[in-house]
């Protein structure tokens, strides 16, 4: 009887679990649907899904994701920075490339993306800027340092009439974009014994009369602030105003002026370091003035 009893629970044909169908999972899923998963992710996580398995990192390559990535007019940015030295790469490298800083116009002048919206943002060092008495030693020096992405800054000593222009014309995307200056009150040093020094015993003039900023667009804007510097030994990002690019398949001619030439005091000790364009919706994450 016990034999009969247990025989009702034997197979004929039994099953080993490792004959058992597995049950599907993500590394089964089509490149196809894992480059569609992709094409809703920013670039980070697009990224980071390239790393989960074969079918994420065969998607994460499509031209089509990274097309969708790229300002609409990247085609006319990389020609203005590379020429034709990007024609033969995929989108994804034409990607990361951009998000590096590219230098043109003689190294004066570096544009990349936002990693993350693939916004344009770009910076004009002080050597593409032009600046009243710059060649006499008396009042300016370009001096080194590691606190500026273009490993020197204008200082000036002294000076009576202080004056700056700048020009730039670039392919922007469409969108609105602020314009900063990136100064400094006083003279950074090396580090010493691991901490930054910044020697401010030449500043002065600055608390007298504010210093005025302009902005002039190819497309009719116009913009203007003035404020005090302030802040000595701090990096500070000085707003001039915001502008609208609505043509992407034209340039933007831009002119720029940072000015304080009240003849009846002198004013010294300052670091510029640059001029930044950057997407005005993610100026936030500069330190504002």
């Amino acid at each position: 009887m016990g034999a009969g009893f247990s025989s009702v629970f034997k197979s004929e044909n039994p099953v080993t679990v490792g004959s058992l169908p597995s049950k599907p999972g993500l590394g089964d899923l089509p490149e196809s649907c894992a480059a569609m998963i992709l094409g809703y992710l920013d670039p980070p996580e697009i990224c980071k899904l390239a790393k989960l398995n074969r079918a994420f990192r065969g998607a994460s390559w499509a031209d089509f994701i990274w097309e969708s990535k790229l300002p609409s007019n990247y085609q006319t940015i990389v020609g203005k920075v590379f020429g034709d030295g990007l024609e033969n790469l995929g989108k994804r490298d034409v990607y990361t490339r951009l998000c590096q800083p590219n230098s043109f116009d003689d190294g004066t002048k570096t544009i990349w993306l936002d990693k993350s919206t693939g916004s344009v943002c770009l910076s004009i060092s002080s050597k593409g800027l032009a600046i009243t008495g710059i060649d006499d030693r008396r009042y300016w020096n370009h001096i080194p340092t590691e606190e500026s992405r273009f490993c020197s800054v204008a200082y000036l000593q002294q000076i009576w009439w202080f004056e700056v222009d700048g020009e730039v014309e670039f392919p922007f995307p469409v969108g609105t974009y602020s314009l900063f200056f990136r100064l400094q009150l006083g003279r950074s040093s090396q580090k010493r014994f691991g901490r930054r020094v910044c020697n401010i015993e030449h500043v002065h003039g600055w608390d007298i009369k504010p210093v005025r900023f302009q902005l002039w667009t190819s497309e009719g804007h116009y913009a203007s602030s003035q404020c005090f510097l302030t802040e000595p030994g701090k990096w500070n990002y000085y707003l001039v105003g915001d502008f609208v690019v609505e043509n992407p398949n034209a340039s933007t001619k831009l002119k720029l002026s940072m000015t304080q030439i009240d003849c009846t005091h002198t004013k010294g000790g300052l670091c510029l370091d640059s001029v930044l364009i950057y997407p005005s919706e993610f100026r936030e994450r500069l330190k504002l003035f």
